[in-house]
């Protein structure tokens, strides 16, 4: 039967780009359903409508775009259930007040609600304006939002210091603020050490490793990415450290992230030196150490033994689950721990969703080709790679055979809600041609996805898995040189 297209436009109707994408997803899935496109008409949205041949209407971009393509007699069916999808994201949640009219502005939602924090996350270039807004209403502010110019970042960081208030981000990817979890945000215990996190992923490794060690977070403050860089100079970052250090609760800070200027790194070591809660610090860079060492530095800061961290060896070869410390991870050091895999030989390749994971794996694994798709520069008009692995599933189905991929699969709240149900049968394909896999893993025992539940999807689909990302790239560092890993 011919296929047919069915295409709309909506006006006066917004939802956010990942909610969005989860409709597209399920709408594709329909019965007779073969291409489904579900977007705000944004240049780049419309763009990819067209290359997917859809004759497009005239739109702007704050009209929400339906384009269905699939068998006729079942284009009707499916878009009422597309409806019934789009209904239930303007649905009042739970409690929420039904007919109550919302605020319009952070300001007014902040006097009708007695808030301390908002969270903004809308397109970059209106996030400045609502970041503002919270700061000036005396606010802290999370902000999830991407592709926030630098210069709009300064200024809100230094408007909050004036104002005595937080700004977290931009690019602000992971917060707990009091047990709440915030963006992609894992399910932690709570406990005594706070983290500071110019980095989402980075934080998210650390928080869930000391949670399988069982040390909780009292909370984890996210600064953006771009925080310790000359540009910005650690303004968040010293501002969360002295919040941190006045939070009875919080017994041990740690901070996180990817290599910062050399000339701010020396202006927060002057600050740390000053404060009266002991830090630990993981500045990635050469000589330092990584994000599994620095865990392990703070649980025995805190008294609290170092665990074996799980891993799952690739299935028969007999290996069993090893500890995947810093010195461990880089290869060539004697005594290395391993899962008893022999070496594969061929290119490294990084196909990574976390920027600071991506820049570790790379310090560690000393060699290969690394790419961050969770960088700006992929994810404008895109949901983010923890949530649409698209991208990620492209490049790893050009992998050559015999070369050796690395990939990160991150887990919690705000991820994908099932990442192994779409890698896993890429990787087996992979696998299949020769291509040598292994995963690192993070995630704590309480996500949603379940932890184990996934480790055993993509082991069984032939990768090494780890929930250590250093002994991962160690790991693959040392199969891509053709070293066997060495077994306890």
């Amino acid at each position: 039967m011919a296929s047919t297209d069915v295409v709309r436009t909506r006006t006066g109707v917004y939802h956010d780009s990942v909610s969005l994408m989860r409709v597209s997803r399920a709408a594709a899935a329909l019965p007779g359903v073969e291409v489904a496109v579900v977007a705000m008409a944004t240049e780049l949205n419309l763009g990819i409508a067209a290359d997917l041949g859809f004759g497009l209407p005239r739109a702007d971009p704050g009209d929400l775009l339906i384009a269905l393509r699939g068998e006729a007699d079942a284009l009707e069916a499916a878009s009422a259930e597309l409806d019934g999808l789009l209904a239930a994201l303007s649905a009042p949640s739970a409690g929420g007040g039904g007919a109550e009219r919302p605020p319009r502005t952070v300001r007014a939602a902040a006097r009708e609600r007695a808030a301390t924090l908002a969270l903004v996350s809308v397109p970059g270039p209106h996030a400045f304006a609502e970041a503002l807004d919270a700061v000036e209403a005396g606010l802290s502010v999370m902000i999830f939002s991407d592709n926030v110019p630098v210069e709009q970042e300064v200024l809100l960081k230094r408007r909050a210091a004036e104002r005595g208030v937080l700004v977290m981000g931009p690019d602000c990817g992971t917060a707990v603020v009091g047990g709440a979890g915030l963006g992609f945000a894992n399910v932690l215990r709570p406990g005594p050490v706070g983290l500071v996190a110019a980095s989402g992923t980075g934080a998210q490794q650390v928080s869930c490793l000391l949670d399988l060690a069982g040390v909780g977070v009292s909370h984890v403050l996210g600064v953006g990415g771009r925080d310790l860089s000359a540009d910005v100079g650690g303004l968040s970052t010293l501002r969360a450290l002295e919040a941190l250090d006045a939070d009875p609760a919080t017994e041990l800070i740690v901070l996180i992230s990817k290599p910062p200027a050399p000339e701010v790194a020396r202006a927060v070591e002057e600050a740390v030196a000053k404060l009266g809660t002991p830090v630990v610090t993981a500045l990635l860079g050469t000589g330092q150490d990584d994000l599994t060492s620095a865990t392990e530095a703070a649980l025995r800061a805190l008294g609290v033994p170092v665990p074996t961290w799980p891993s799952w060896p690739v299935p028969g070869t007999g290996g069993a689950a090893h500890a995947a410390s810093a010195a461990s991870g880089l290869p060539g050091k004697p005594g290395l721990p391993g899962t008893g895999d022999a070496g594969a030989g061929g290119n490294l390749r990084g196909i990574y969703s976390g920027g600071t994971l991506c820049v570790e794996a790379r310090l560690v694994a000393g060699h290969g080709e690394f790419t961050d798709f969770g960088d700006d520069a992929y994810t404008v008009g895109r949901a983010h790679p923890m949530i649409d692995p698209t991208l990620r599933l492209e490049a790893l189905a050009e992998v050559p055979p015999g070369d050796v991929v690395l990939l990160d699969v991150v887990l919690g709240h705000g991820a994908d809600p099932d990442p192994a149900a779409r890698l896993a049968p890429a990787i087996a394909e992979a696998v299949a041609r020769g291509v040598t896999a292994v995963v690192a893993l993070v995630g704590s025992e309480g996500d949603p996805q379940g932890l184990a539940t996934q480790a055993g999807a993509l082991n069984a689909a032939g990768a090494a898995v780890f929930t250590s990302n250093a002994g991962a790239a160690g790991h693959a560092a040392r199969a891509s040189a053709g070293i066997a890993a060495n077994t306890r």
